[in-house]
């Protein structure tokens, strides 16, 4: 326990999150104010979703077969700046496509491979992940209230800017953190990567997970768009995003007792059933602040709940030589869905409004649901 590198894992966290906080919430406007596009904007946002399809498996086999978990970590994150600097050059859409591409590539070969590292310092303390990322929520909290207040100051141009000095933070902090090896377990005696995959409610888990990301479509690509139309100034967004992660971190600091007492499989019917719920509520009924301060809130199922549960099955699903390619294969289901929401979003969101397309996220949440219902069986911690 006193081993724990705890500040050095959450700083890095803490600045990877920031990213995320300042693309998910400004990205799709920081295209809509270059001129593009709903279109546009969903396949731009789309691409480093569909980069995550490719590159975890890609750095998950590599981190596996090496064992060299925190070098790929470091160089992805490094590449992920270099790669993304080159939006400087140009604004076309081919340009920008292809930076979206470039730096998602490295991107996503980053945060698989450190959560195997952070589960290998717990050492069978997977509770205690929670309490390490929260610090990744409260780095997407500061990040995004701060954007939101500076760009109703300065212009959108500004915006690479910052992306490019967070990213800077993420290799530094890459640099601080000490590796861990994740130890054999009785599990790693199960047969490979693709027999463990076979287990009871391992498939389902991950098709739920791409279906999970399909629903987020229309939040984190036309969320900001979506408010701004209904008359909620940028600093007000701003606020409303960070919310929902304050909900997300009160979250965390709770799954530890949760999942003590409830099983994973209940964990994520519940994360789906709200998620449903969600989106609704936001795509009918946003105009009201207090609704749309309940939806925010409804975020702790629809990612912290459902995040911590998926991290905490992967790791008891996959033996000590194939969490790399376990978490890898997470974020590539996620990746895969989350491509389909933004494009699915970009296309329905001028043909058939905001309304119906967070409808169409419902019913995806609802399939996972009883998928999850029908599909898993999870033992009781």
């Amino acid at each position: 326990m006193a081993a724990l590198p705890y500040w050095r894992l959450s700083s890095f966290y803490l600045f990877y999150f920031a990213l995320l906080g300042s693309t998910a919430p400004f990205l799709a406007l920081y295209f809509h104010h270059l001129g593009f596009s709903a279109a546009r904007i969903g396949e731009l946002v789309a691409i480093p979703m569909l980069m995550r399809c490719v590159a975890p498996n890609i750095w998950g086999w590599l981190g596996d077969y090496t064992g060299r978990r925190l070098a790929i970590v470091r160089v992805g994150a490094l590449c992920t700046a270099l790669t993304f600097s080159l939006i400087f050059f140009s604004k076309s859409y081919a340009w920008l496509a292809m930076v979206m591409a470039l730096h998602a590539f490295f991107w996503h070969a980053v945060l698989p491979q450190f959560e195997v590292i952070t589960l290998a310092h717990l050492n069978g303390q997977t509770a205690r992940y929670s309490q390490i990322r929260l610090w990744g929520s409260i780095g997407f909290i500061i990040t995004v209230v701060a954007l939101g207040r500076l760009f109703q100051w300065l212009s959108l141009d500004i915006y690479p800017v910052a992306l490019v000095a967070i990213m800077a933070g993420i290799f530094l902090s890459s640099l601080w953190v000490p590796n861990a090896q994740p130890v054999q377990s009785s599990r790693s005696a199960g047969g490979g990567f693709l027999q463990q995959l076979r287990s009871p409610g391992v498939l389902a888990f991950y098709a739920c997970v791409g279906l999970m990301q399909l629903s987020h479509g229309p939040y984190y690509t036309f969320l900001t768009l979506h408010l701004e139309h209904l008359g909620y100034s940028r600093g007000l967004i701003g606020q409303l995003w960070a919310v929902g992660v304050v909900a997300e971190v009160l979250m965390f600091l709770a799954m530890s007792k949760i999942l003590a007492r409830f099983s994973v499989r209940r964990v994520l019917l519940a994360s789906f059933l709200l998620a449903a719920l969600r989106w609704v509520l936001l795509g009918a009924y946003a105009e009201s602040v207090w609704v749309l301060l309940f939806a925010q809130v409804l975020h702790a199922a629809t990612f912290g709940s459902f995040h911590a549960a998926a991290i905490h099955f992967v790791q008891r699903s996959f033996g000590a030589r194939q969490q790399g390619q376990g978490q890898a294969l997470y974020a590539a289901l996620a990746g895969i869905g989350g491509a389909l929401g933004a494009l699915y979003a970009g296309y329905s969101w001028n043909a058939l409004g905001a309304t119906l397309t967070f409808s169409i996220a419902s019913v995806a949440a609802l399939a996972a649901a009883v998928i999850i219902a029908t599909r898993m069986q999870e033992d009781r911690p």
